[in-house]
């Protein structure tokens, strides 16, 4: 298998977090050998599909009807076979081997990490980034813990399995708890950082709905609320990534920076990354914003 841009290759990374949402994986694979099961039968048995299609047109032109027709359904499901393989390959490295990467890149945009004491990751899933992050930490010896937060208790179980298999267990601790109102105090986190989780968020009402995206919203400030001023967020996620920074504007957050679009899932996906200001002036004097919306 290929290498990552690390010094691990897939099958490493896959042996320890697997693939979630499996079942859209199997999916695309049994569909794209169903496409191909019936382009090939299109491309052996081409001229008796002809002569049957032909039996049931009666134009003069019934035998090139036919013959075109034949064509076309067959070139369409090898079309249909071939993108649903690329789709399924796709899904795979977003999911095992660009995650693992982008977990990279996300620790790599924050200077300092010697002097991080607590961060938080939102969504944690199965820890690939929860534990990219436990790593740094490691790595700069420093004391600082990083806490992964799941809506699910059997996904942060799953997380500390992963975290003890990467030999950072100390510096992580799960917890279950919704997102939309984290558990934690006002300026807890020195880092928070989030990995293809915040557009999940409201997808109950629809993924364009105004609804939807007030949930999203809401998440993203009870993100700038935990975070100490001085603090650093790195965000990346799909589709809505221009809807977070209007809002990080809007809540005055400095050094917002966006990265190249990366397709990830078969959709562009950015990496967001800001930090909170020590202070916030509103004309003339000082105010203290409320994340919340």
């Amino acid at each position: 298998m290929g290498k990552t841009s690390g010094t691990r290759d897939w099958a490493q990374i896959y042996a320890i977090y697997g693939i979630e949402q499996k079942h859209t994986l199997f999916f695309l694979l049994l569909n794209a050998i169903a496409f191909s099961l019936l382009s090939t039968v299109f491309f052996l048995y081409f001229h008796p599909i002809c002569l049957f299609l032909e039996s049931f047109l009666f134009s003069s032109s019934s035998a090139a009807a036919a013959r075109f027709s034949a064509g076309f359904f067959g070139a369409v499901t090898a079309l249909s076979a071939v993108c649903l393989f690329f789709a399924a390959a796709n899904f795979f490295y977003s999911a095992v081997p660009l995650r693992y990467e982008m977990a990279q890149r996300m620790v790599g945009s924050v200077g300092d990490w010697s002097s991080v004491k607590t961060a938080l990751d939102l969504g944690c899933g199965r820890g690939v980034l929860l534990n990219a992050v436990a790593t740094q930490l490691k790595k700069t010896g420093s004391s600082g813990r990083v806490v992964g937060l799941d809506r699910s208790m059997s996904t942060t179980l799953s997380t500390l399995r992963t975290a003890h298999m990467e030999g950072v267990q100390e510096y992580v601790t799960c917890r279950e708890g919704d997102v939309r109102r984290l558990p934690f105090g006002d300026n807890y986190f020195d880092v928070v950082v989030s990995a293809v989780f915040l557009h999940t968020v409201g997808k109950e009402y629809g993924q364009k709905t105004v609804e939807a995206a007030a949930e999203r919203t809401r998440v993203l400030g009870e993100a700038v609320r935990v975070l100490k001023p001085g603090g650093v967020g790195v965000l990346w996620d799909l589709v809505h990534v221009p809807e977070y920074v209007r809002r990080l504007q809007e809540l005055r957050m400095e050094e917002i920076r966006v990265s190249k679009r990366v397709t990830a899932f078969m959709v562009k996906s950015h990496m967001v990354s800001f930090k909170k200001p020590s202070q916030h002036f509103v004309g003339p004097g000082e105010v203290r914003l409320d994340w919340r919306c």
